[in-house]
C-alpha cells in the first residue's frame, strides 16, 4: 500500500499576523509559527508585489516582497526551476500565494509554491472575509464589568509600550483576538476623550495619565 504525503494546511492569513506569530524551533531547525492555538507552517495570502529582485550570476534566486495593508513580508525562491516558474510574476501585480513559512536569522519569510495572479478586489475580499471569521469567534462584550476590565487592559497595553514610543490600534486588534474590533475601537475612543491617551499621529496611541 502506498502512503499518500499529507499536506500542513495553508492557513489564510494576512502578513500582520503572521509576524505576531512566535517561531518555534527544533534546536536550531524552524518548524512552525506558533499563533494562538494554531501551528503554521504553510499559509495562503493575498497581497500586492511591490518589489522585485532577481539574481544575474550562477546562484539562480528571485526574491519578492508582498503588501497586504497590513505589513510586508519577503518571498524567496531558489533554483533555477523556481526562477522560471516566477519569473512572469512582476510588480504591482495582485497576487495568491501559498506557500511555506521559513525563518532564517531572525527573519521570517515564505518560500511560495504558487503565485498566481489576481483581480486587485480579491484583496478586499480576503481581509473582510478573515475580519468576519473574527468576529465568529468573537462574542459581545455587554456586561458593564466586562467592559470596564477590558478599557483597563487596554490602558495597561499602552502604559506598557511607552517605552518603545506608544502602540498602534491595529497592533491590539490583531493581538486582542477574542475582543471584538469595534469594542476595542469604542474604549480607545473613550480613553482619547477622558484625556487619558493620545494620538501623537493617527492610530498611535500613547499614555497621557
Amino acid at each position: 500500500m502506498v502512503e499518500q504525503f499529507k499536506r500542513n494546511v495553508a492557513y489564510k492569513l494576512r502578513i500582520g499576523d503572521v509576524f505576531l506569530g512566535k517561531p518555534i524551533f527544533d534546536n536550531e531547525k524552524f518548524i512552525y509559527l506558533e499563533l494562538g492555538a494554531k501551528k503554521i507552517s504553510r499559509v495562503n495570502i493575498i497581497g500586492n508585489i511591490v518589489d522585485k529582485y532577481e539574481s544575474e550570476g550562477e546562484k539562480k534566486y528571485v526574491f519578492f516582497t508582498l503588501d497586504d495593508g497590513s505589513g510586508q513580508i519577503k518571498l524567496k525562491s531558489f533554483g533555477e526551476e523556481d526562477l522560471e516558474k516566477f519569473r512572469k510574476v512582476n510588480q504591482g501585480q495582485t497576487v495568491a500565494i501559498i506557500g511555506t513559512v521559513r525563518n532564517w536569522n531572525n527573519e521570517t519569510y515564505i518560500q511560495p509554491e504558487i503565485i498566481s495572479e489576481k483581480d486587485p478586489k480579491y484583496l478586499l475580499v480576503r481581509k473582510l472575509e478573515l475580519e468576519k471569521q473574527k468576529k465568529g469567534n468573537v462574542k459581545p462584550v455587554k456586561d458593564k464589568n466586562e467592559i470596564q476590565a477590558i478599557k483597563d487592559k487596554i490602558l495597561e497595553r499602552i502604559k506598557n509600550s511607552e517605552e518603545s514610543g506608544g502602540i498602534d490600534t491595529e497592533t491590539i486588534i490583531l493581538e486582542e483576538k477574542h475582543i471584538s474590533s469595534e469594542t476595542i475601537n469604542e474604549e480607545i475612543k473613550r480613553l482619547l476623550e477622558e484625556g487619558i491617551i493620545f494620538e501623537p499621529r493617527p492610530g498611535r496611541l500613547r499614555y497621557l495619565g
